[in-house]
């Protein structure tokens, strides 16, 4: 688009959109909270902070920093959390003919992809984008992003296998722990353990309880990186948070 300058000059349109304008469509606040933002100071465009209201960017290139938070302004992205039920298996199409997570994200556009898995006997929490990058990274072994879960078995246990399951107990692909284990409740020979991993190896935290002479009876996982299952319900999913999404991108250096 060409438009006429000053003197009557004929140039091409700046290239862009408004700055303040890009805040506003990803969800940052109003246009004129956006601008205020800049106006204090508290925006940064790849790294420089940017005070000047007419500043166009390109939202899919620029990365965009709101109080030090990345802001993910690339258009056609799509970042769910899914609370995966027990017996759903953590793929996108079964020849088996057994439910997948497609099943339960029918309202949701094509293409999307799950990060990670949980096995068809867990439940929880599970990501899913069509973010590449983001997903690639998450699950990547450099990254050690931290895992959640609650696992029930049968007790009692006692502190020394807890000390155990804390310093490391080997298993067939090598040496895992849980950097964070407590008991959270006991009812008669039932034990709810949760445990924080930062690997995301084949049924993980199966093994290790079994390992550990308590096999799991139920596992949920209630806790990816920033993002907490809280009080979704079972089987369906939502649309992560501005800040949800920020942090994850910060955690893994996007």
């Amino acid at each position: 688009m060409r438009q006429t300058g000053p003197g009557g000059a004929v140039g091409e349109a700046p290239a862009g959109i408004r700055l303040q304008k890009v805040l506003a469509a990803a969800g940052v606040g109003s246009r004129r909270h956006s601008e205020e933002l800049i106006d204090a100071g508290r925006v940064r465009v790849n790294g420089e902070v940017v005070r000047e209201q007419g500043r166009r960017v390109d939202p899919e290139t620029a990365i965009i920093e709101v109080d030090g938070e990345r802001v993910i302004t690339r258009s056609g992205l799509v970042h769910l959390a899914l609370n995966k039920p027990r017996g759903v298996v953590s793929t996108m199409a079964d020849d088996q003919g057994r439910q997948t997570i497609a099943d339960l994200l029918t309202e949701f556009p094509p293409g999307l992809f799950h990060v990670g898995r949980l096995d068809q006997d867990s439940e929880g929490l599970l990501l899913v984008t069509n973010n590449g990058e983001l997903a690639h990274r998450l699950t990547h072994p450099s990254y050690q992003i931290p895992r959640t879960y609650q696992a029930e078995v049968n007790g009692p246990i006692s502190r020394r296998t807890l000390r155990r399951l804390a310093s490391g107990i080997e298993l067939s692909d090598g040496v895992a722990r849980a950097e964070k284990i407590r008991i959270i409740d006991q009812v008669g020979s039932r034990v709810l353990v949760e445990l924080v991993v930062r690997e995301g190896r084949n049924r993980l935290v199966r093994r290790l309880m079994e390992e550990a002479g308590h096999p799991v009876k139920r596992l949920l996982r209630t806790q990816f990186g920033a993002v907490t299952l809280g009080t979704l319900r079972s089987g369906r999913a939502r649309h992560l948070t501005r800040h949800e999404v920020g942090a994850l991108h910060s955690a893994v250096g996007l």
